[in-house]
């Protein structure tokens, strides 16, 4: 008698199972990462644009997004608004569903530096630093 190879059926759908399994736990944990990571390259971008902010506004010269150097990037589109309280403003781009209509802005407060909010990002979502 000859022994057989290869796999029963039984066999090959326990590990079809467990495949499915661990898709259904990987992928909302992987999107989830992916819109923490956006928001978080948002703020970074923000917040860079903070120092050549502060130089304009020291010099005289009112902030826009042309000479912040501020271009549309893979992740914000920028609204700059100058003044001793000015803003930058970053609405996500290329986001995941969850965070798409997503801003970050850094409000200027003249005593206190920067400070940040969110608004239409979810709690999951959020940047270490911003409300």
């Amino acid at each position: 008698m000859k022994a057989q190879k290869g796999f029963t059926l039984i066999e090959l759908m326990i590990v079809i199972a467990i495949i499915g399994i661990l898709a259904a736990i990987a992928i909302p944990a992987y999107s989830k990462y992916q819109g923490r990571a956006k928001a978080t390259a948002g703020l970074a971008e923000a917040k860079a644009l903070t120092t050549n902010f502060e130089d304009l506004q020291n010099g005289g010269t009112a902030p826009t997004a042309a000479n912040l150097n501020a271009a549309t990037t893979q992740n914000c589109a920028w609204t700059i608004t100058a003044g001793v309280s000015g803003s930058i403003k970053c609405t996500l781009q290329n986001a995941p569903s969850a965070i798409s209509t997503g801003t970050i802005t850094l409000n200027r407060v003249d005593t206190s530096g920067w400070s940040c909010t969110a608004a239409n990002i979810d709690a999951a979502y959020m940047p270490k630093g911003c409300s």
